[in-house]
């Protein structure tokens, strides 16, 4: 099948960084500490890995991570922030944007680099994408076309759509503009929303019963880390339902969620492991601008299309970058 690279916005920039062996002169062992808001594993993490080894670390000799995981409860995440600060980490990486937050209050000098996040201008994360300013750096996934181009896609893939329920979690920060942005996609294309808020597992039972009384022909998941971490049971239930479903990243496809689009956000990792290499080399986080994605990918599980009896159009087969079989 056919594949798009996803670079960031400034792509260019880690050709300006060779790959070459850890940072000349480092005397100790780099350790870099991870916060994340669910449970291992992680796939995504396998992409920052990547990423430094190719810049020529080797975990174990020039660094090693210290994982911190709230589990789902993201009311532990302030005190993981505390106990990656008490450890002495260089350089902490950050999985979504109410991670981000937390770090950023319990520090305002240690390095940290934002691999997962919404809009990390509009939370006060950063000054600017361009000026970032302070100890905060690293990625964007929040691209302002995105939600209405979810939304366009899902229309044409199943023309007869009428009624969306919208899946979110009211506490992710980006939430308030992406549905307005898509409020606004779906009413140029003669649709209505259904919001559907979940905060915990325990709430999307219902939410997908609501959608169903609501009478919603299909669902919109929020690209936001309390959808990725409940990414199978959130499939699960649409397939009980009857229910065609959009997601943002590709993993939702892998566990048969019918079809995503978005950025590969493990490229994304990929792209997180040269802030930390430059950031080891003595780069200040203020310095680096928020790179953004550019290229997003077009995902498509045949086999749930087939299971919920919809023949996708030939129009969107044709911009596929990976269909599952």
């Amino acid at each position: 099948m056919r594949r798009r690279e996803f670079l960031g916005a400034l792509g260019g920039i880690a050709a300006a960084w060779p790959l070459v062996a850890v940072a000349q002169g480092r005397s100790q062992v780099a350790r870099i500490g991870i916060l994340h808001p669910g449970s291992p594993p992680d796939p995504w993490l396998d992409g920052l890995r990547d990423g430094l080894r190719e810049l020529g670390y080797v975990e174990g000799k020039d660094l090693v991570f210290d994982y911190r995981w709230a589990e789902g409860r993201s009311e532990r995440l302030p005190d993981l922030a505390d106990v990656l600060i008490a450890s002495k980490v260089d350089v902490i990486v950050i999985m979504t944007g109410p991670a981000v937050l937390a770090a950023k209050k319990r520090t305002a000098t240690v390095p940290i680099v934002m691999a997962v996040s919404g809009d990390p201008v509009g939370t006060g994360a950063v000054g600017s994408l361009a000026r970032p300013g302070g100890n905060v750096t690293g990625l964007s996934l929040m691209s302002d076309e995105l939600a209405g181009l979810r939304v366009g896609v899902l229309k044409e893939a199943v023309p007869s759509i009428k009624r969306i329920g919208v899946l979110y979690n009211p506490s992710e920060p980006p939430t308030k503009v992406e549905l307005r942005e898509t409020e606004a996609a779906a009413a140029k294309l003669g649709m209505t929303l259904q919001p559907l808020a979940a905060t915990s597992a325990e709430d999307l039972t219902q939410r997908f019963v609501d959608a169903s009384v609501g009478r919603c022909d299909a669902i919109i998941t929020f690209a936001h880390g309390f959808a990725f971490l409940h990414r199978r049971r959130i499939a699960e239930l649409a397939a009980q339902h009857g229910l065609p479903a959009m997601y943002g990243w590709r993993e939702h496809a892998d566990v048969g969620g019918l079809m995503t689009y978005g950025p590969n956000v493990k490229a994304t990792l990929r792209r997180a492991a040269s802030y930390v290499d430059r950031i080891l080399k003595g780069a200040k986080p203020s310095d680096l601008p928020v790179e953004q994605p550019t290229k997003f990918e077009l995902v498509i599980n045949l086999k749930t299309a087939k299971a919920l009896g919809i023949v996708m159009p030939q129009t969107v087969m044709a911009r596929a970058d990976t269909v599952i079989e």
